[in-house]
């Protein structure tokens, strides 16, 4: 399946008249079913301020000047249902797309219906609904000025520990301390050349491979992955205090910043 470059129209200077169709695009997976935040919606569709946290990525994602082509990955018997929701919320122009069984399923079928134009592709997490588009620019403006995979990430402000991992519940035994110095934490959304993270993807399927995030599959590739600056906000909610904290940061906005 792949989506018709005319099927999205781009607003305002985003893109010049006489190009045939998106360059830069973002991917966004959104099939699974966040166990960790406890029973209910899936992760993507619990709302945050009122609205579903996938309106609030697609919205962060599309208010970014470099991106011209969004693309949400739903579950593979959601698909209808997601678009709706996408319609009722003002986003028709969002492309959607069944997903797979997995994370990196999803985000292979989403690559795999993007138009032949685009060349920079982004990946960004539903569960980070709050990233600002600065953060967005500048992962796609440092892809599109020749690095082949970027993610932005904060420095870790915690000592990190590297232990024996335990099943049977007994304390775990540390075997380092990693320099924190040298460490960083990763957020979304990572952004590739086109063509780098499609190798990616069909490589390690190919393998049996997989990886927690789509930079250590190019990584894998032994591309070189760069960092730029990610932001406090951009953080993924993943357990209940997370989504506390995220309305918290969400009424700041909209008392402040006319969210």
């Amino acid at each position: 399946m792949s989506i018709d470059s005319t099927d999205f129209a781009p607003s305002g200077d985003r893109r010049p008249s006489d190009d045939a169709g998106p360059r830069t695009a973002v991917v966004i997976p959104a099939a699974g079913k966040g166990v960790r935040l406890g029973p209910g919606a899936p992760k993507a569709l619990r709302e945050l301020g009122g609205t579903p946290m996938l309106v609030h990525a697609v919205r962060a994602t599309a208010r970014a000047r470099a991106i011209e082509l969004v693309v949400v990955v739903a579950p593979s018997d959601g698909a209808p249902a997601v678009r709706t929701l996408l319609d009722e919320h003002g986003l028709p122009e969002v492309a959607v797309v069944p997903g797979g069984e997995t994370r990196q399923d999803s985000v292979r079928l989403g690559l795999a219906a993007l138009p032949d134009t685009v060349e920079t592709v982004l990946v960004h997490d539903a569960a980070r609904p709050l990233v600002p588009d600065e953060t967005v620019d500048a992962v796609a403006r440092t892809v599109r000025a020749g690095a082949p995979a970027v993610v932005p990430a904060l420095p870790v402000t915690d000592t990190v520990k590297q232990v024996e991992p335990r099943t049977d519940g007994e304390p775990e035994p540390v075997t380092g301390t990693p320099d924190r110095a040298r460490l960083r934490a990763v957020q979304t959304p990572q952004g590739f050349a086109r063509k780098v993270l499609a190798e990616a993807h069909a490589r390690l399927a190919a393998r049996g491979e997989g990886a927690t995030d789509d930079a250590g599959m190019v990584e894998r590739l032994g591309v070189e992955v760069v960092v730029v600056p990610g932001h406090e906000e951009a953080f993924k909610v993943t357990r209940p205090l997370d989504l506390v904290l995220a309305e918290a940061v969400l009424a700041r906005r909209r008392a402040h910043d006319a969210y």
